[in-house]
């Protein structure tokens, strides 16, 4: 036996995989309990990608020998590839428990840690890491993502440029180091990488920051679904028809918690109609416990936590729930689990809502979108069918609740003078809209710019370039995080949101309409930056959606100069509120619904 298993050995090493298979599963036939066969032929597995089959034969091999780190380290490193997080985090704690220097499990750790958004203690463990091997650029890498996250920008830009000075072909950190940049509104360093190197680099989340370009968005999301389903897989579903009384809908999001997409979901999952539609969540992500989950968990037909599936048996649980429509709402965004669909597990597999632009994927049939983020005339710019609602793709809660509107000083703002407000987060700042901006408040005088409170570090960027302007830092104002009724309150002391682009507003801007305050927007290029048009269309405020940034510094000017005008805005705002369509729940339920059974129909 040990003369098969040396020979299985050698063929491994020679990379012929299918012979090395064969000679481990005979010494496995002669001794089932063989810990050198196990081990070796679970690796091999894992190096086919075939991690269910890896972990069992690498958990046997570790119950044979717990204290052997080299099949502790394998174990561990198939459940991370499998996505089993949980279970991988525990076998690299056992790891660790044998050999404490242990350079991979320390790293592999905190990449682990950091997908379960655990970014603290994600950091501790790539330091760990970094201080066995501190020319690591892949450790230095993580640590920028994590350092991101964790909104210590100028860190993270630190932690890329080191990438890049030990290997300057370490292309995502060219990406990443550009939107760490965004997000400091050090604009010169962000520019540093051009639209045509991004495209095949950078995350396609990322991209849309970053470019406007709808044939690049393309080819970037393009090139990331290829990477997510390499080859084809045998589909899940096969052209059967399912005889439901209802039609089964599956929402699939890792974001079923304290989220933008969570908030504009749940009032249509509450409002579905029954008679017609069983709805089911899939939830992929982490529950943080709370309101609007339980709320949207109580909303659902039937809710699923499969946050610590793998994908390949989401995929299965999916095609045996029989679903009709499986509906992603995460695309191309952080934790999402788009590789699901390359299985096939539903006739009808649609993207909405959470990610603003196409997925570039041939599993996905339809996005869902309306005539003015998805014209008809750009389909050649997206891998799906377009599926149009009318007046917009966008749901809004309409039972959201406001609080008592605070005074100017509890916000510290002015006790008079025009109040410019723009809630977006800072990475959307662009230095052309910046500049904008700041002609805004020199022309308006006593004028300040209400901002969402940032980092530390991005908040002296911006005070500085508006330094450099010739505007004194202490006309921008920042607001503080605070809790959803009293934020939506305090939009009443601004008198005009200013929305940014490429990429604009979207449930920021959804928010400031609620509670009443006008917002004025460019109309972009692409998906993500006419999204404040198409919510102010269906509030019937057209007249707020410019054509050109020149039109929108004219029109930002005109209304801060003409306060009788400005009130006329308000006021019409006001008066459409109860019924306008993108504050009609039931009216939204109606076009979407209608949108799935055609779907169907057409599948």
């Amino acid at each position: 036996m040990r003369q098969l298993f040396e020979q299985g050995v050698a063929a491994h090493r020679a990379g012929r995989l299918d012979q090395a298979e064969k000679l481990y599963r005979e010494v496995l036939r002669a001794d089932s309990g063989s810990f050198p066969a196990l081990h070796m032929l679970g690796f091999l597995k894992a190096q086919q990608g075939r991690y269910d089959d890896a972990i069992i034969l690498l958990h046997k091999a570790v119950r044979k020998n717990p204290a052997d780190p080299a099949a502790l380290a394998h174990y561990a490193h198939a459940l991370m590839a499998a996505q089993r997080f949980g279970e991988a985090l525990t076998a690299y704690d056992r790891l660790l428990a044998f050999e404490p220097r242990h350079f991979e499990a320390h790293y592999n750790r905190g990449v682990v840690l950091s997908q379960q958004q655990r970014h603290k203690e994600a950091l501790a463990s790539l330091d760990l890491a970094l201080a066995l091997q501190p020319n690591a650029a892949a450790v230095h890498f993580n640590r920028g993502v994590v350092l991101a996250e964790l909104e210590r920008h100028r860190e993270a830009l630190e932690s890329y440029d080191r990438v890049l000075a030990l290997d300057p072909g370490y292309a995502p950190a060219l990406t990443n180091r550009a939107m760490v940049a965004s997000s400091l509104c050090d604009w010169d360093r962000a520019a540093q990488i051009s639209a045509e190197q991004a495209v095949m680099l950078a995350p396609p989340l990322t991209f849309l920051g970053l470019s406007d370009d709808k044939q690049l968005q393309l080819a970037c999301a393009s090139a990331t679904a290829r990477k997510l389903a390499p080859k084809p897989v045998p589909p899940l579903w096969r052209g059967e028809r399912y005889a439901h009384d209802r039609i089964r809908l599956a929402y699939v999001s890792a974001d079923f918690r304290e989220h933008a997409v969570a908030f504009q979901l749940t009032p249509l999952i509450e409002r579905h109609d029954r008679n017609r539609f069983q709805v089911i969540g899939i939830s992929t992500g982490f529950s943080d416990e709370s309101a609007i989950r339980v709320r949207l968990v109580r909303a659902f037909d039937r809710f699923h936590d499969f946050a610590a599936l793998n994908s390949d048996d989401i995929a299965r649980r999916l095609r045996e729930m029989e679903i009709d429509i499986a509906i992603d709402l995460g695309g191309h965004t952080g934790l999402s689990r788009l590789q699901i669909f390359a299985h096939r597990p539903a006739p009808v597999q649609a993207s909405w809502l959470g990610y603003p632009g196409t997925t570039g994927a041939a599993f996905i049939d339809y996005l869902i979108g309306d005539a003015i983020v998805t014209p008809p005339q750009d389909q050649h710019f997206y891998s799906e069918k377009l599926v149009q609602l009318p007046d917009t793709y966008f749901p809004t809660d309409p039972q959201r609740t406001i609080g008592a509107t605070p005074s100017r000083m509890d916000e510290g703002l002015p006790e008079q003078g025009f109040v410019f407000c723009s809630f977006n987060n800072a990475w959307k700042i662009k230095r052309p809209v910046f500049d904008i901006w700041m002609r805004l408040l020199v022309e308006v005088p006593a004028s300040v710019l209400w901002m969402k409170q940032p980092p530390s570090d991005t908040r002296i960027s911006l005070e500085n370039e508006a330094a450099a302007r010739g505007i004194a830092p202490a006309r921008l104002v920042f607001a503080d995080d605070a809790p959803l009724e009293m934020h939506l309150a305090r939009h009443r002391l601004a008198d005009l949101f200013l929305d940014t682009l490429p990429y604009n507003a979207h449930a920021t801007a959804a928010d400031a309409l609620w509670a009443g305050l006008p917002v004025l927007t460019c109309k972009g290029n692409a998906f993500a930056g006419r999204v404040a048009a198409s919510l102010l269309g269906a509030a019937g405020l057209r007249e707020l959606v410019t054509e050109s940034l020149a039109d929108y510094e004219t029109l930002a000017l005109s209304l801060a100069r003409d306060p009788a005008r400005l009130q006329g805005v308000r006021d019409k705002l006001a008066r459409n509120l109860p019924t306008a369509p993108l504050f009609d729940a039931d009216r939204f339920r109606g076009n979407i619904e209608a949108a799935y059974v055609r779907m169907l129909e057409l599948r």
